[in-house]
């Protein structure tokens, strides 16, 4: 495969770096400056090395006037030509769509250890969509409408309600509008059709599992079964919402990773 032109964000540990280099992977409608936020600046201050990539289609990578003619498996390459490029094997963090990338990547290229946020089900988002559907009707025009930057009040509320804690204030949920922006229909069928893929051997190494106590898409009851998949810990961060990286309790979410990090280490 010829390389694609892929954009990352880089955050020097501060300091001498204490662990194995991070690797952060968005998920669905985001783009790697959802990580700059909080994540990267609070992870580099910890000793880590950090890297997040814009998968093909998003952010400040190539293919954004093409962006429907990506899967997750051209993610998946993404992220290993990307990984490739390390001095070391990485420690993959992936989050929702980017979970789905990371533990696909990790059925053919290794890596120190995974964390898996806020992770698509292995029965897809089918069942999300569905409830999403019956319970915030608009939620999809609204949704639409927020990743072109045109906000009002109700479209504010329904972006809370399905991805972020009550917590979460209205002038943070505005700022972070730059950081989205439209999905790739492909990439969403795969995530649709996900139980219909056979999956391959999974190896063996540290998986923790995270989710948000109030992810009103994917339920903290749900995380059981990824973590069953990999033998993995699971994580519920109290009133936490879907976007764990950017909510209001983001700094909970930090920890938590940090304190298995650190026992990893």
């Amino acid at each position: 495969m010829k390389p694609r032109r892929l954009h990352t964000l880089h955050r020097l540990a501060a300091g001498t770096a204490s662990a194995a280099p991070l690797l952060f992977v968005h998920g669905g409608y985001a783009t790697a400056a959802c990580w700059n936020e909080y994540f990267l600046p609070w992870f580099s201050r910890r000793g880590f090395d950090c890297h997040a990539l814009d998968l093909s289609g998003h952010g400040r990578s190539e293919g954004r006037e093409r962006l429907d003619a990506f899967g997750i498996d051209d993610y998946v390459q993404d992220l290993a030509q990307v990984a490739e490029d390390l001095d070391e094997a990485p420690i993959l963090i992936g989050h929702s769509m980017g979970s789905v990338v990371v533990e696909r990547f990790l059925e053919r290229h290794p890596a120190r250890a995974a964390i898996l946020m806020a992770p698509v089900p292995a029965t897809g988002i089918l069942g999300a969509t569905l409830k999403i559907a019956f319970s915030e009707p608009s939620f999809f025009s609204r949704q639409a409408r927020a990743t072109r930057g045109e906000y009002n009040e109700q479209t504010l509320e329904t972006m809370r309600e399905v991805y972020y804690s009550p917590e979460t204030r209205s002038e943070d949920l505005l700022r972070f509008g730059a950081l989205f922006q439209g999905e790739s229909r492909r990439a969403l069928m795969d995530l649709t059709l996900l139980a219909m893929r056979f999956p391959r051997p999974r190896p063996k190494l540290p998986v923790l599992v995270v989710g948000g106590q109030a992810d009103a898409v994917f339920p903290p009851e749900l995380l059981a079964y990824t973590a069953a998949r990999w033998q993995a810990e699971v994580a519920v961060i109290p009133r936490a919402g879907h976007t764990l990286m950017l909510d209001a309790h983001w700094q909970a979410a930090a920890g938590r990773l940090a304190e298995w990090l650190d026992r990893l280490a």
